[in-house]
C-alpha cells in the first residue's frame, strides 16, 4: 500500500487514476483547487466514491499556482498518513490557436500551470521523500513533446520544458533512492476536460489575420485528431489511468522510465526511443550512469508501451 498525492484529480486523468489506485488498496489524496467551493461536486463524487466503496481515498486543497498550497497539502499528508510515497504531477491546462495570437502572459501561463507547477509540488514533496530515502515521482507528460501537432503551442511547449523538467530531476534524485517514470498519453478528444476547457488567444485581430489560409484547419481541427483513430478504437483513458496503477504496484527499480498509453498512432514512440538511448549514452559518458536507476534498485528498469 503506498501513500499517493495526486494533482490535478477532479477530472480526466487524474480523477481516474484516484478512483483506480483507491480502488487497489492504496491511500490515495486527491488534490484540486478549492475543493470547498468551485469544486465542491467533483470532490464530493470523489469522497461518495471513498464511502460507497470503503477506501481511503480523500480530497485535499491544492493550487499549483502557490508553492504555499502545495506546501500545506503536503504537510497536510505527512501529518495524517506519516509520509509520501508517491506523487503523480498530472495537473495541466490546454491552450488551442494561433501562437501569434496569444499574448506573453498568456504563455508564461502555461508555463507556470504545465511546467513550474510540477516544481512547486516537488518542493515540497522532495524533502519527505529524500528524508525516508525512497520515493516515486510519476509525471504524466505527453506525446506532443516528441510530435508536435499544429495549434497548441503555449501547451506543446510548456509540456516539452515538464518532460525535460522530469529528466533532469530523475538524475538528480535516483542517489536518495527517488525513482522517475514518466507516462506519456497519446491524443484523447473524448473522456478528460482538455479540449472543453481550453483556452484561446486574446489577441483576436492577430487570430483574424490567419483565417483566411488557416481558419478551416483551426475549425476541423478536432475532426483532424479524431481522424489519427483507426474505425472502431476506443479512446480509452482508463487506460493511462490503469498504466499509472501498473507503474506503481511494481518493485522498486523494475519501473519503467518512460511509459505510453497511445489509441492514435502518434509517432512519438520512436523518437522517445531514440532520446532516451541517447539521453543513457550521455549520462554514462558523464560519469552518471548510477542515475539511471534509483539507488536500491536490484537491476535497470525498462520501458514498456501499452494501448
Amino acid at each position: 500500500m503506498s501513500r499517493i498525492l495526486i494533482t490535478g484529480a477532479g477530472t480526466g486523468i487524474g480523477r481516474l487514476t484516484a478512483l483506480t489506485l483507491a480502488n487497489q488498496g492504496h491511500s490515495v489524496v486527491a488534490s484540486m483547487r478549492d475543493p470547498s467551493a468551485r469544486n465542491r461536486e467533483k470532490a464530493a463524487g470523489l469522497l461518495r466514491h471513498a464511502e460507497e466503496h470503503d477506501v481511503d481515498l480523500r480530497v485535499v486543497e491544492l493550487d499549483v499556482l502557490s508553492e504555499q498550497s502545495a506546501h500545506d497539502a503536503v504537510s497536510e499528508i505527512v501529518e495524517t498518513a506519516g509520509g509520501l510515497d508517491v506523487v503523480v504531477h498530472n495537473a495541466a491546462h490546454l491552450m488551442f490557436g494561433i501562437t501569434e495570437a496569444f499574448e506573453p502572459d498568456q504563455v508564461l501561463a502555461a508555463f507556470d500551470t504545465n511546467t513550474v507547477g510540477a516544481l512547486r509540488v516537488n518542493r515540497a514533496a522532495l524533502p519527505v521523500m529524500r528524508q525516508q530515502g525512497s520515493g516515486l515521482l510519476v509525471w504524466v507528460g505527453s506525446g506532443t513533446s516528441f510530435v508536435v501537432p499544429p495549434f497548441l503551442s503555449p501547451y506543446t511547449a510548456a509540456k516539452a520544458a515538464f518532460d525535460s523538467f522530469a529528466e533532469s530531476v530523475a538524475v538528480e534524485v535516483a542517489r536518495f533512492g527517488i525513482e522517475t517514470s514518466i507516462v506519456l498519453p497519446g491524443p484523447f478528444t473524448q473522456g478528460t476536460a482538455h479540449f472543453p476547457n481550453a483556452e484561446f488567444p486574446r489577441d483576436e485581430a492577430v487570430a483574424a489575420a490567419y483565417d483566411a489560409l488557416y481558419g478551416a484547419a483551426l475549425a476541423r481541427n478536432g475532426e483532424a485528431t479524431e481522424s489519427l483513430f483507426a474505425p472502431g478504437v476506443e479512446q480509452d483513458v482508463q487506460g493511462v489511468a490503469n498504466e499509472i496503477a501498473r507503474v506503481v504496484a511494481l518493485p522498486h527499480g523494475d519501473r519503467p522510465y518512460r511509459s505510453g498509453v497511445d489509441y492514435s498512432d502518434f509517432g512519438d514512440e520512436a523518437v522517445s526511443a531514440v532520446a532516451q538511448a541517447q539521453r543513457s549514452r550521455l549520462l554514462h559518458r558523464m560519469g552518471l550512469a548510477d542515475t539511471l536507476r534509483p539507488a536500491g534498485a536490484a537491476r535497470p528498469a525498462g520501458r514498456n508501451r501499452s494501448g
